[in-house]
């Protein structure tokens, strides 16, 4: 018998004839933020304000302009599905990548890449040392469990709460680590 054998039938053996318990599952699927698309957006962009990431809302009809003068003089992974030409393909040396999402979610100020078109692979969003995300305003919902029911939790997914950071035992917090240093976010309205 190995140790997880023995384990677990150490454990079957303490709980045989144990009554079954049942388990609440009251989840909470209310939001304090309103249904107020305006109310949504605007809680969505403070909490990844206070992630640390760069974050601009704009009309929709500005975006173009803003992502030209973003990634001005910067070698950008595009990936396909973007509407936008061209893009650095060396994974290597790009300065950064542009990507669309697949929803965002307010209360918690994620992002969540589903690599769908213009979401580029992960390999692509973990190595740059920039990301620069648009989000559309109607891809922001209030909740986790809004996002999960518009997601396919076949596909791969990415949740992005910020740039990458991690702190050590001394709590000096170190950015960059274990994906891009710098986040941007353009929401389109």
């Amino acid at each position: 018998m190995s140790a997880r054998e023995e384990i677990l039938a150490r454990i079957g053996k303490a709980v045989a004839g144990a009554a079954d318990v049942e388990i609440p599952r009251h989840y909470r699927t209310t939001y304090e933020v309103a249904d107020d698309a305006a109310d949504i957006v605007r809680l969505f962009a403070e909490r990844v304000d206070d992630y640390r990431a760069i974050v601009h809302v704009l009309p929709a009809a500005e975006v173009p302009a803003k992502i030209d003068e973003t990634v001005a003089g910067r070698r950008m992974i595009v990936p396909d599905g973007f509407d936008r030409e061209g893009g650095w393909s060396d994974l290597d040396t790009a300065d950064g990548v542009i990507t669309y999402c697949a929803v965002a979610i307010a209360e918690t100020g994620t992002i969540v890449l589903d690599h769908g078109p213009g979401q580029g692979t992960r390999a692509q969003t973990l190595v740059p040392d920039y990301h620069l995300c648009v989000v559309r305003a109607d891809q922001i919902v209030a909740g986790v469990p809004q996002a999960v029911a518009r997601l396919d939790p076949a596909r791969p997914l990415t949740w992005i709460s910020g740039p990458s950071a991690t702190s050590d035992i001394e709590l000096n917090r170190v950015e960059g680590v274990h994906g891009p240093r710098t986040l941007e976010v353009i929401i389109s309205t």
